[in-house]
């Protein structure tokens, strides 16, 4: 495979996950961003946890859909995820669901 191959296939598999991150964020009522990783769920639970010399977070998610290209299969129980780096999480309403018209990614 050369170079421009894997671009196209990589563009497309980015493609196919935005569109399968619209077709099931109407289902969810976070979403929740990591340094690593971002999420959709409908639980979430975050705590800071004090070190002698530092703290950390743990974040708890249920009813999780995990943005990563390369998981064959995007909904999870549940996620428990700890870090060091920020932590944004977002509540969700149903207006923000919708993408303008001209923005459609449908052919």
């Amino acid at each position: 495979m050369d170079d421009e191959d894997f671009e196209d296939y990589d563009r497309e598999v980015e493609l196919a996950l935005f569109r399968e991150y619209r077709d099931v964020v109407s289902q969810f009522g976070y979403v929740v961003e990591t340094e690593r990783r971002f999420y959709l769920a409908n639980e979430v639970e975050l705590v800071r946890r004090d070190t002698e010399h530092d703290f950390y977070f743990e974040i708890t998610m249920r009813d999780v859909w995990v943005w990563d290209i390369y998981r064959s299969d995007r909904f999870v129980k549940s996620v428990r995820v700890l870090t060091f780096k920020d932590v944004n999480v977002e509540e969700l309403q149903s207006r923000d669901f919708e993408l303008p018209k001209d923005l459609a990614l449908d052919e």
